[in-house]
This record gives C-alpha cells, structure tokens and sequence, in this order.
C-alpha cells in the first residue's frame, strides 16, 4: 500500500487540505510528531485507527512502522508539520522506503510562515519595499550549515526573512542582522501560529530578545525580520494592479 505525507499546516484543524483529510480517515495507520502538532488534527483519523506518537522515535524506527504497515496491506497517513517541502525529513524517509520498495506520496500543507504571516496580517513581498523572502534556519545543536548559506549572506539582501528552528538563539541572531537590517527593522516571532497557545511578540532587531527570553519560548515559533513587517511601510503600486498598467 501507500504512505501518504501529509502537510499537517501550523496545527489548527481546520487548516489542512480537503485531501489531507480525506487521506487521514481512510489510513488506518497515522504517524504524526506529538510535540508539534494540535491533538484536533488527529480528529480526523479514523476511529479504530493505529496512531503512532514519532516524537521519542529515530528515522530508522520511524521508517520499520511505515514498511510494517505496507506489508500488512494498510495506508499510512505520515503527518508533517507545516509543509513537507520543508524541514520535514522528507528526503531522508523516502530514500529509505525507495530502498524498501515502498510506494509514497506527497500532500502540501500551510507551511509555517505563511501562517505566521497570516497571523500578523502582513505581506512578506511589498511592492518597492521587498520582492523576495528567504527561508532558512540557523545551527544550534542541529544539522551543519553549508557554508554558502551563513545568515550574514542572506542578511545582505535585505529580503523578508523567516527563520525557523531558531527561536533558542534569537539574541546573537538579532545582532548579527542588525548589523545590515539596522537596529529598528521590524520583527515579529510567532509561536505555535494557529494553535490555541498562539503568541506574537512584535518589536525590533534591538530588543525583540528581550521579549523572547521573558516569554520563555524555546520552540515552536517562527521568526519573521524586514521592513514589510512594518504597518506604515511606504510602498508603491503593483504593476499588476497600477492604474497606468497597458490593460490592452
């Protein structure tokens, strides 16, 4: 049978796709990562279903519960948080079930920023202000960096940035991008977007640590930095919608 990756969006259980739920109640096997994930979703599988917590799991063990659930002729829904396309293991899982002869599938999810976004209310790409967005994260006790992707590079573009998996350094972080956002560029952490222990902390390169650190927060949130966070960001039309646009 199939293991379905599924985007499980930012955790709110009404923000997966039509698909992703239809998947989730025809799967009688779900596994999911308990640490990120809003229990709702989990409202969608089927009663009688199998669900597996990966949270204490290895990518070795993970993978043994996805081949034995194919062998025993059963789908399995693999829930993601946010979107697969990112920071999900993705790669890592399909190598290992391609290797196993273990057929797949990929179902999009809200990634993480965009909920963020949502949340504040902004536009990440404002005309004359910023075109671009750029996601990354930051090495902690995590994965190597490679080191062409260092933040000071990304930095230099003034792109809107979304960090994730970054929130335990945002103090040496927020320096660092100070140095080419300058000290007042707008930033806005959010954590756990769309779950009911939603928070948004706004502030700015200089003292948006300050907040963080009295929030306590450790994961689960998402960094935003640049200047179209900014409610009076002077901006000009789109050309898309400019009333001097050639419409002919």
């Amino acid at each position: 049978m199939t293991v379905h990756f599924i985007g499980a969006g930012p955790g709110a259980a009404d923000l997966l796709t039509v698909r992703a739920v239809t998947l989730l109640r025809t799967s009688p096997v779900c596994l999911y990562a308990g640490t990120y994930l809003d229990p709702e979703v989990l409202a969608h599988c089927a009663p009688e279903a199998e669900l597996i917590d990966t949270q204490h799991l290895d990518i070795d063990r993970i993978t043994a519960h996805l081949v034995r659930a194919h062998e025993s002729g059963a789908d399995v829904a693999r829930l993601c948080s946010g979107d697969p396309s990112l920071y999900s293991a993705l790669t890592e899982q399909t190598r290992r079930l391609d290797a196993a002869g273990v057929p797949w599938d990929v179902t999009p999810g809200v990634p993480a920023y965009a909920a963020a976004a949502a949340v504040l209310g902004v536009e990440l790409t404002v005309p004359e202000v910023v075109q671009s967005v750029v996601l990354t994260r930051t090495r902690a006790r995590s994965t190597v960096m490679p080191e062409s992707e260092g933040l000071g590079e990304f930095a230099r573009t003034r792109a809107s940035l979304a960090l994730h998996l970054a929130i335990t350094r945002i103090r040496p972080l927020a320096a660092e991008l100070a140095a080419e956002y300058g000290a007042d560029c707008p930033v806005a952490v959010v954590y756990r977007a769309s779950q009911p222990e939603e928070l948004v902390l706004r502030g700015t390169l200089a003292d948006i640590a300050d907040s963080v650190e009295a929030a306590g927060l450790r994961r689960a949130a998402i960094i935003l930095v640049g200047r179209a966070l900014a409610p009076s960001a002077s901006c000009g039309t789109s050309h898309l919608y400019d009333p001097a646009r050639d419409r002919g």
